[in-house]
């Protein structure tokens, strides 16, 4: 009997909805998923793997201490115009004097796009790393930032200008309305070469 009524319970807790959002590496090395945003005791922020979404360059050269937190914990901000959270968001990190790549969400048509990125619908969204935080949060996003390991008041030179807001979803160019497109003349079509034989049809 209590056999079964284990088995029930492991197929019932399968059956939930996975709510980990959260991959905290511990300083043992363990593995840990969770719902609840780290906190500094409870371990590290993933790092990205792979190809790192890297800010856009700058002209202005990082400190030589915020190279290796950006190459290993890249910051992408995920954000829409007229969005008050998403102002709020960009002040922190500008405040903090984090490095990063700001990507905006323009048409609903984008939604698909951001949940692929950051496995979520939400604005604003902060990735650090492969680690997200979506919705803004003055103190989870602290605490992830502090985490991996950006200083909390900024080290910036005076003169780094950020990189600009691009569109998550890259648009094609539309022709104005009421301008058709014009095109090259077709030169008319040669006659068939006769046949080898000669005898034409």
């Amino acid at each position: 009997m209590t056999r079964t009524v284990l088995l029930a319970a492991l197929a019932l807790l399968a059956a939930l909805p996975v709510q980990a959002q959260y991959k905290v590496v511990g300083p043992d090395g363990k593995v840990t998923y969770t719902d609840r945003p780290p906190t500094e005791q409870s371990g590290t922020v993933a790092p990205v793997r792979g190809a790192a979404a890297a800010p856009v360059a700058n002209a202005t050269p990082l400190p030589a201490e915020l190279r290796p937190v950006v190459q290993r914990f890249p910051v992408v901000l995920y954000s829409a115009p007229d969005c008050a959270p998403c102002d709020s968001a960009r002040s922190l990190l500008r405040q903090r004097g984090i490095p990063l790549t700001e990507r905006q969400v323009l048409t609903n048509d984008d939604l698909p796009a951001l949940e692929r990125a950051t496995g979520s619908r939400s604005l604003p969204t902060m990735t650090v790393g492969a680690q997200a935080a979506a919705g803004y949060s003055e103190a989870q996003w602290s605490s992830l930032l502090d985490l991996a390991g950006y200083p909390r008041e900024s080290r910036l030179p005076r003169d780094y200008a950020g990189a600009p807001a691009t569109p998550l979803v890259a648009r094609q160019a539309v022709a104005p309305a009421g301008q058709a497109r014009t095109q090259a003349p077709q030169a008319p079509a040669e006659p068939p070469p006769p046949p080898a034989s000669g005898i034409r049809f």
